[in-house]
């Protein structure tokens, strides 16, 4: 797991932080299912997968501008340690919304069982 961190580089530490803020609001919405809490967890799904886009693209990025100092023999292979590198703030994006989708998912179940007031 820290070879995973490590490897991702700084665009792991926003994706780690608002996916937590992500799965505490999933679970806050999972024990308070009510409709003003729904838009929290809505941004705060956005900026995870956000950072993790973000992250990812720099890293890219950073393969690419770099890619040209390195002998025409490994430059595939820096090219793919690369993209695999940038690939882990992906990664870390989609695991933590979808370990935030299951108490969502519990919390929208809760919200429509639960009964209306007349």
């Amino acid at each position: 797991m820290l070879n995973f961190f490590r490897d991702g580089g700084w665009g792991m530490y926003p994706t780690t932080l608002f996916g937590f803020l992500l799965v505490a609001s999933a679970f806050l919405y999972l024990f308070r299912p009510e409709t003003r809490y729904a838009p929290i967890v809505f941004c705060a799904g956005f900026l995870t997968l956000g950072s993790g886009i973000l992250g990812t693209v720099t890293g890219l990025v950073a393969t690419c501008r770099y890619l040209d100092k390195v002998p025409p023999v490994d430059q595939f292979k820096i090219a793919a340690l690369g993209c695999a590198e940038s690939l882990n703030n992906m990664s870390l994006a989609l695991i933590i919304t979808l370990v935030a989708a299951l108490p969502t998912l519990a919390g929208l179940v809760r919200a429509v069982r639960r009964p209306q007031a007349a």
